[in-house]
């Protein structure tokens, strides 16, 4: 007789195991903005209710965010055209009541804001309270379609090593409730208040992730397994390796830039296991020194190898990266969108904000980001 631990395990096989190409889509947690002051404002609700159940949009916990859930696509260039068709739509529908603007936090919007009322959302605001209220962050979600359970295992074991290069390509958000916070993105600090958050541990097999779930369900910590909530995971319904870990992005292009790097990095890693190569799963905690550097100092901060220690910087790692990953971009049709992610490396997206909040002010920056939000 299958023990009901075995048996959950089995099932989550089944959803991995399901035969299916390597489809990228994106979800984006974007920011709604007062027309005039530029503040957040809560109108989520009202907004759904405009775009009449458009499956496309979803309500999320700040209740000044709408979450675009893109589909399945082929390409990245075929994700990234769906985002930003939903973004027009979403700016059309808020017409007179938002404007839309994509970044990790808002550079000015008080620390606590209004939270979306009414089922799940007013548990996890009684449980979590005042940091419930805080966590006013949006992020780029990347999900990646792999096919093979035990290879999915694996890369998601894997793909955890370069989560902190993937943050640093994304960071974009040093200003925090009008200050300069130093970082290259406060998001993950807020976040970070919550369980769950960070580099996700390593999975050792389907039963330890069923087992997971299960724990969470009987303790109440996490009843369902859409509240694992670390900067990757295994989507348990999807059937996706996800990787959450990057600030929300100001143009749907640099959105574009970080999913691509993310598709040809799932794929490099699936051949490389088809290959029979034994791709590892470095330690969390060795991870997270490499995150905390992308987080503080963003693509100007060092790399340490997680095997040996040696340290070069983070710029040249990204570079090397790059320039690994072509092959497998080329392969997945996104080889243009990875050469745009130089642009993230030689430019960083942090240091612009910083150069436009220190010389326009924290409205200016929301200006910024409201004006080029619809930015292909």
């Amino acid at each position: 007789m299958t023990s009901p631990a075995n048996a959950d395990a089995d099932r989550l096989r089944a959803v991995f195991d399901a035969p299916r190409p390597l489809t990228v889509g994106l979800e984006e947690e974007l920011m709604l903005l007062h027309p005039e002051t530029l503040d957040l404002v809560p109108c989520a609700r009202a907004l759904l209710r405009r775009l009449r159940g458009d499956a496309r949009f979803k309500q999320e916990l700040p209740a000044a965010q709408l979450e675009i859930v893109g589909p399945p696509a082929a390409t990245v260039v075929e994700a990234a055209a769906a985002v930003l068709q939903a973004r027009r739509d979403l700016a059309a529908a808020a017409e007179g009541v938002a404007r839309v603007a994509g970044a990790g936090l808002h550079p000015f919007a008080p620390a606590e804001g209004e939270l979306t009322r009414g089922g799940h959302y007013d548990a996890t605001a009684q449980e979590y309270g005042r940091i419930a209220r805080r966590q006013l962050v949006f992020g780029l979600h990347v999900h990646v379609a792999v096919s093979g359970a035990e290879r999915a295992l694996a890369v998601f074991n894997a793909v955890r090593e370069q989560l902190p290069a993937l943050a640093a390509l994304g960071a974009c958000s040093p200003w925090h409730e009008g200050r300069d916070t130093g970082l290259a993105s406060m998001r993950p600090l807020v976040a970070g208040l919550l369980p769950r958050q960070g580099v996700p541990p390593a999975i050792p097999s389907w039963e330890a992730l069923a087992d997971a779930f299960a724990w969470g369900r009987a303790s109440g910590a996490f009843p369902d397994p859409g509240r694992w909530w670390w900067e990757a995971r295994l989507h348990p319904r999807l059937g996706t390796v996800e990787v959450r870990v990057s600030d929300a992005q100001a143009t749907v292009g640099d959105a574009a830039a970080i999913a691509a790097v993310v598709h040809a990095l799932v794929a490099d890693l699936a051949e490389r296991y088809d290959a029979g190569e034994a791709l590892g799963a470095a330690p969390a905690w060795r991870i997270a020194e490499n995150r905390w550097t992308a987080c503080r100092h963003g693509v100007e901060g060092r790399w340490i190898d997680v095997v040996t220690g040696a340290t070069r910087p983070l710029r040249d790692h990204l570079h090397a990266l790059l320039d690994d990953l072509a092959p497998a971009a080329r392969r997945v049709g996104c080889a243009d969108e990875l050469a745009a992610a130089r642009d993230l490396v030689e430019r960083p997206r942090a240091e612009h904000a910083r150069a436009l909040a220190q010389r326009d002010g924290p409205f200016g920056l929301a200006a910024w980001l409201a004006a080029h939000a619809l930015d292909a």
